[in-house]
């Protein structure tokens, strides 16, 4: 199995399997077949939208439920766009560093997604990094089981993983406390 299958399931999956119900989604940056694959399992209760960052300055109103960023950096102005369109319950998605690669800049992510989003997490998969931010929802007290068991031909993804995910080894989530919003 492909890393790029692990990065596409639990990029799409996590996130949406965490919302309530989304039902406006926008996947910025690259997205390959895959990607639009498994974002296509969630098409009956979500209107999923793909494009670069210029989707996020042509909304005009917080209708946004879930935003997906694939390799896009985040920074203060992106975040702030964002913020303009998100719904007060939405949540983002984004990919970051792993501590073990780039620490600080980790820790830099989850500061910056902090000052924004009451909970804003690192999980991890394969040899990827993400964080997934959110005003309400929260990534493992949330999950909606239904919505995640009854996912079709996954490589990867489940409930469990999702769940196992945000488990660090002891030393790094000492170093994280205090600076991921659990």
């Amino acid at each position: 199995m492909k890393d790029n299958n692990a990065f596409n399931e639990m990029m799409v999956h996590l996130p949406l399997c965490t919302h309530k119900e989304a039902s406006n989604v926008l996947i910025i940056g690259t997205a390959d077949a895959d990607m639009k694959d498994q974002a296509a399992k969630h098409s009956k209760v979500s209107n999923i939208e793909f494009g670069d960052t210029s989707l996020l300055t042509s909304k005009n109103e917080k209708n946004i439920d879930v935003i997906i960023l694939t390799d896009v950096k985040i920074n203060e102005l992106l975040l702030a766009n964002i913020e303009r369109i998100l719904k007060d319950d939405g949540l983002i998605a984004f990919a970051s560093k792993a501590f073990s690669r780039d620490e600080d800049q980790l820790f830099a992510d989850l500061k910056l997604a902090g000052t924004k989003f009451w909970i804003a997490m690192p999980f991890k998969f394969g040899h990827n990094t993400s964080i997934i931010a959110s005003k309400r929802y929260h990534p493992t007290a949330d999950i909606n089981l239904q919505r995640a068991d009854l996912l079709d031909g996954l490589d990867y993804y489940s409930a469990d993983i999702q769940l196992a995910s945000f488990v660090f080894p002891a030393a790094e989530h000492r170093a994280l406390t205090g600076i991921a919003k659990r």
